[in-house]
């Protein structure tokens, strides 16, 4: 009973609902939410509570629906106006098998407002579902009372065995319709709270999956996605189904329930295989007896501006579709839309950031003396969009027409998983670019330096941490001069070629407007021919369940190992690196080796 109250509460989006049973001296509650107290404790209301409203449903066996009673001249003195805080209230009967009048099932306003067409409606259905739940327990007293007057009677005429029979056979039949009514308000119930917390369209079809259980369980429920000209069937994450290996893609020109629904924007309903053979062209009659299908019925997907798709609801015999169960079912598909549209909008904003971040991640410079590849992987999770990047740029000349300038490179890494992240990420990144370039000779300390500045006087939210290094051809020798200005980040490392790999710990506070202008410092190591230096932000050591520490040991080993390899070769083993648990987090990764 508590139940229905919620789902009235939730259907017609009121505060007060209950379910109202009168007797002669007192209103009992057994189904109730948003009474205060003490009415919620006692579950029950004196009999001025409900003499001029749940009485006069109980006495006429109509409906009252009231805008605003303090309007109303039967009601503006009633004590529940004050106590209940009762300003609007629509009431409908609750029946046993017989018509008699039990009670009321009641929605409760503490404002006025006019009762929807749809929602009285909505209202009247519940009270039906409602009336067949009191049935229920109605007949199955008297069932067991029936089966102990048997017990005792075995001996009675054959016409009261007959009566007997046929009685029972009554309350098997209402047992079932009853039990069907209250699997339907199940239905909606679990769909308003289950498809209100999808997050992609994976997760929708999860959900639906499991949505229909009870009395007329489909054999198989299928969610598709117009796309243009095309309907999509949305696989399954976590069960193989049949229908799903064999079609994905179906063009709306297709002659199966499914397109039809889609094209003349109305539920279609085939019944059984004839009818199908009858009204669709032999494609569809060949799957569907494939996948041993008999009765579907395919329910468009309304959004707010366009119809989204199709739900197809497929049993595998023959399968009587009621108005109550119809329309049920049509009701779960407009939350299934609901679910659909939103899954689609996240989607697209996630597709969009994606593709907005790796558009900014740099096409690495040629270079001759020094080899350079980067690899970027984005979060396991799908609705995970970080602030990673790497930048590797030429500096200009020291002298027109001279020979080409240091390198810079840049691995960071700005704090937070949304597109605020990715769009500060893209400010930090160009601020820092311009930041280096206006202070030659361009030491990565100066240009950390600025940017610390500019961070504490623009608004801009930005946090995180980074290494800005150049990379310096050595005088008179093959190898490099590498300087670095670490923010925060993790220590990059230097494998030299006799195999040996430090760790170049030297580091500054992160970067954060809040700590203010900060003067960066820097160090300087020398790179010898055949030494590899590998840069990287905190996604590929940390994992849930790992230490730390224990993952940057490894790296090293690996990088130990395989150091020597072309950098390309070596960011192959580190994206297979480590193999236990996908990256909560987005991995950048940038490997240079001088040959």
């Amino acid at each position: 009973m508590d139940r229905f109250a919620r789902l009235v509460s939730r259907l017609l989006r009121v505060p007060v609902a209950f379910v109202s049973l009168v007797e002669e001296d007192r209103q009992i509650l057994p189904g109730m939410i948003g009474l205060p107290e003490p009415w919620a404790g006692r579950r029950a209301l004196p009999l001025s509570h409900a003499h001029a409203l749940c009485r006069y449903v109980v006495t006429s066996g109509q409906p009252l629906v009231v805008p605003d009673a303090r309007a109303d001249d039967r009601l503006r003195t009633h004590p529940a106006i004050e106590d209940l805080g009762l300003i609007a209230y629509a009431g409908m009967p609750l029946t046993d098998t017989d018509g008699l009048v039990l009670g009321s099932l009641c929605a409760v306003d503490h404002e006025a407002r006019t009762w929807g067409g749809g929602e009285l409606t909505d209202l009247k259905d519940l009270a039906a579902a409602c009336s067949a739940e009191l049935c229920l327990r109605i007949l199955s007293a008297q069932s067991r009372s029936a089966q102990k007057v048997l017990e005792t009677a075995r001996a009675a005429a054959e016409r009261a065995r007959r009566d007997a029979e046929r009685a029972r056979s009554d309350a098997q039949r209402l047992e079932h319709v009853a039990q069907a009514a209250l699997d339907h308000a199940e239905l909606l119930l679990r769909a308003s709270e289950e498809l209100a917390q999808t997050s992609g369209l994976e997760d929708v079809r999860r959900r639906v999956r499991d949505l229909f259980v009870g009395v007329g369980k489909p054999s198989y429920v299928g969610l598709l996605v117009a796309d243009k000209d095309e309907l999509h069937l949305v696989a399954d994450p976590d069960v193989d189904h049949s229908v799903e290996r064999e079609v994905l893609t179906l063009p709306l020109s297709a002659a199966f329930p499914s397109t039809r629904a889609m094209r003349e924007r109305q539920a279609v309903f085939v019944p059984d295989r004839e009818a199908l053979v009858a009204g669709y062209g032999p494609e569809a009659v060949g799957f569907f007896d494939r996948m041993g299908f008999t009765t579907v019925l395919c329910l468009p997907l309304w959004g707010s501006r366009a119809l989204l798709g199709v739900l197809a609801v497929c049993w595998a015999t023959r399968h009587e579709v009621g108005v109550t169960e119809r329309a049920t079912l049509t009701a779960a598909s407009g939350y299934v839309a609901q679910a659909v549209e939103r899954a689609l909008y996240l989607d697209e904003r996630i597709s969009v950031a994606r593709e907005l971040q790796e558009a900014m991640l740099t096409d690495l410079p040629l270079t001759d003396h020094v080899e350079i590849s980067a690899l970027y992987q984005p979060a396991a999770v799908g609705d995970m969009i970080g602030g990673d990047w790497y930048d590797a740029y030429r500096l200009p000349p020291a002298s027109p027409g001279g020979a080409p300038g240091a390198l810079m490179v840049t691995v960071g890494d700005i704090t937070g998983h949304d597109m605020h992240a990715a769009t500060i990420m893209g400010q930090i990144r160009s601020m820092l670019r311009q930041a280096t370039l206006d202070h030659p000779p361009y030491s990565p300390a100066t240009a950390l330096t600025a940017l610390d500045a500019a961070c504490s006087v623009l608004p801009i939210d930005a946090s995180g941490t980074l290494v800005h290094a150049r990379l310096d051809l050595a005088d008179g020798g093959p190898g490099w001069t590498l300087t670095w200005s670490n923010a925060g980040h993790p220590p990059p490392l230097l494998r030299t070629p006799d195999g040996r790999v430090s760790l170049l710990v030297e580091h500054d506070i992160l970067l954060h407007r809040g700590l203010g202008p900060f003067h960066r410092t820097e160090a300087r190591r020398n790179l010898p021919a055949g030494s590899t230096l590998l840069l990287y932000t905190d996604g590929l050591i940390e994992r849930r369940g790992r230490d730390i520490d224990a993952s940057i040991a490894e790296l090293v080993a690996l990088l130990a190992t395989h150091g020597d390899r072309p950098p390309a070769e070596l960011l192959r083993r580190i994206s297979s690196w480590p193999a236990d648990p996908a990256p909560g987090d987005d991995v950048v990764v940038l490997a240079l080796r001088v040959p």
